[in-house]
């Protein structure tokens, strides 16, 4: 049966870069995984502008097609954004319960959805969003995968770090079998990765003051 996996986040959180090396560890022990890139930043790359209203839903069932085309012959599906991004995206400056009634549905339809974390520094992404957005945004994923009652982990961590992270919610989840944690980066093999998943509140300014604290002290 295929996996699906999703990853969110907010702009500049290093969800491509994690996807990538998720699925290429994932191939290196023998499962064929494959990665389904981000449709808005396509649509945007090509139209040189963001999608206004009446597009945005059209976008998000590409989005999930790719999905759905990939998850027919591979074992796992990594999904760099999912409709739920495209939707709150759309959220930010539009109103359309259709994109969020699809949005929410599929995302439901996911096995694990990984959220990252804020702790990387902002990079400009080429979708006409800004550093100040992406707690915004990082903000409204949250509370819709609360309400919509999604469960989710945030992932934390520079490079090796952040995909053993990865690797670590996707084992305690029963996703993966314990042994493709192993071997996450040179060197670096049997680390503990920074996963989130506090039961009483989502705030992400006091998870990133809990991780700074756990990396400080590692260091």
């Amino acid at each position: 049966m295929t996996r699906r996996i999703a990853l969110l986040g907010a702009a500049s959180t290093g969800k491509t870069t994690l996807a990538t090396d998720l699925a290429a560890h994932l191939r290196e022990r023998g499962l064929a995984a494959v990665v389904v890139p981000e449709v808005l930043r396509e649509w945007c790359a090509r139209e040189g502008r963001a999608p206004g209203p009446g597009e945005q839903l059209a976008i998000a069932r590409e989005q999930e097609r790719r999905v759905d085309d990939a998850a027919a012959t591979a074992a796992v599906v990594i999904a760099d954004s999912t409709a739920l991004a495209i939707a709150i995206h759309a959220g930010m400056r539009f109103e359309d319960g259709a994109l969020h009634r699809f949005a929410s549905e599929r995302q439901r339809g996911y096995d694990a959805t990984l959220l990252t974390g804020l702790d990387l520094a902002w990079q400009p992404d080429g979708l006409q969003r800004d550093a100040a957005s992406r707690e915004r945004a990082d903000a409204l994923l949250r509370d819709h995968l609360q309400h919509a009652g999604v469960a989710y982990q945030v992932v934390y961590g520079h490079g090796p770090q952040r995909l053993r992270s990865a690797l670590q919610a996707l084992a305690a989840a029963g996703l993966l079998p314990p042994a493709l944690r192993q071997g996450a980066g040179a060197g670096e093999a049997g680390g503990a990765g920074w996963v989130w998943a506090c039961d009483k509140c989502s705030d992400p300014a006091c998870e990133h003051r809990l991780f700074t604290r756990l990396k400080n002290a590692r260091g």
